[in-house]
């Protein structure tokens, strides 16, 4: 197949530089323009990967773009992407899809009415290691999971980030910005959720930015920073989920599933690789042998060392859906029940009750090593 569908981003921030850098990896897009509201931002990046700098308005017109990306953020995903829509484009969203329910429902309709597609970040858990996750699931080497824990927790972003504000409003914090990665995870390999209860504080009313070039500033926190949630799935099982922007230092393993057969470690859901390990009933923990999952290679370097990263693979994979006519696996009821289980979470920190599902959603089929294979250009 040589086709590829004409991709167009809207917003230029930092994140966007990671789509327009690893693109080239996958078969069925190709970059072809940039759009900010800051028209400089746009002109760097087009410099930056030899793209076109368009204004918002005009790259919607655009006819050689097919599927756009929505980088800006949370706060106006759900605006940003109904003009896609409604200027007839499929479009590519990053996490959060939206910010509630009912603005999901409605991109559906205008996606439906029009024929397009709606896809949406995180793609991470496509990554080899969460693969080898869901097959081990899946081939029941650890039985039917009845239980898991998950912990993402660290001391937040104003130590690092330049402008750090808008991860502590509300439509950020620590499970509508990093929770997305886990709460995906834990649906491609578990199904959908049933109900949420959670308890949600806010330690610190305002931050002291640590980075350049605002150190020494102090920004206000109007959103919970430390949250513990318990997820009920439709299968029965019931998994702890801790997220906090208010610690230090702790010694939890980000993603822990029991099953009726073993216990299966799974690496951090934020990123594509990692090592997974599982007992088989009372046997020691081991480490799997990494299987020849094309995005389990590291292909990065990182302040850590080498890491696999495959950003895009989402997005690719959508556009080789539409081109096959097929469904796509970072799809929009995927990222709607994903933001159902996040803003339920939240609504149940604030009203201390358990708060029940309006969506569901079905598993987005595996990407095994074929499929994986599938995806990627040929060099």
């Amino acid at each position: 197949m040589a086709k590829r569908l004409g991709i167009g981003v809207i917003g230029c921030g930092n994140i966007s530089a990671a789509y327009f850098r690893l693109a080239s990896l996958f078969r069925g897009i190709e970059m072809r323009a940039c759009a900010d509201i800051n028209m400089e931002a746009a002109k760097a990046r087009a410099k930056e990967f030899k793209l076109r700098a368009e204004t918002v308005d005009d790259l919607l017109s655009a006819k050689d773009i097919d599927i756009v990306v929505n980088l800006t953020i949370p706060a106006v995903h759900y605006e940003v992407s109904k003009r896609v829509l409604d200027a007839g484009k499929h479009v590519y969203s990053e996490k959060p899809f939206v910010l509630s329910v009912k603005e999901g429902l409605d991109l559906k309709k205008r996606a439906g009415k029009n024929g397009l597609r709606i896809g949406s970040a995180p793609d991470t858990f496509l990554g080899g290691a969460h693969q080898l996750v869901r097959n081990l699931i899946d081939t029941g080497k650890v039985g039917k999971i009845t239980s898991g824990t998950c912990y993402v927790m660290s001391h937040g972003m104003e130590h690092w980030h330049p402008n750090p504000d808008f991860f502590f409003q509300p439509g950020a914090g620590p499970v509508l910005d990093i929770g997305p990665y886990y709460v995906t995870n834990l649906i491609q390999l578990m199904g959908p959720v049933k109900q949420v209860a959670a308890v949600a504080t806010t330690p610190a009313e305002e931050r002291t930015i640590l980075s350049k070039p605002r150190r020494g500033e102090k920004i206000p926190v109007n959103t919970p920073t430390t949250i513990h949630a318990i997820l009920q799935f439709e299968s029965g099982a019931v998994v702890t989920l801790n997220t906090s922007w208010d610690v230090w230092s702790h010694g939890h393993a980000p993603m822990e599933l029991y099953g009726e057969a073993g216990t299966v470690f799974v690496p951090d859901p934020n990123f594509f690789g990692g090592t997974v390990s599982y007992t088989k009933g009372e046997s020691a923990v081991k480490a799997l042998p990494k299987w020849d999952h094309p995005f389990a290679v590291a292909n990065e370097k990182h302040p850590h060392g080498m890491m696999a990263n495959y950003r895009t693979a989402g997005l690719a994979d959508m556009a080789l859906a539409i081109l096959e006519g097929r469904p796509h696996r970072c799809s929009m009821e995927l990222a709607l029940h994903a933001v159902d289980v996040m803003t339920g979470i939240l609504k149940s920190g604030e009203t201390g009750k358990f708060v029940a599902m309006q969506t569901t959603c079905e598993r987005p089929a595996a990407l095994g090593v074929k499929e994986a294979k599938g995806l990627l250009a040929k060099k």
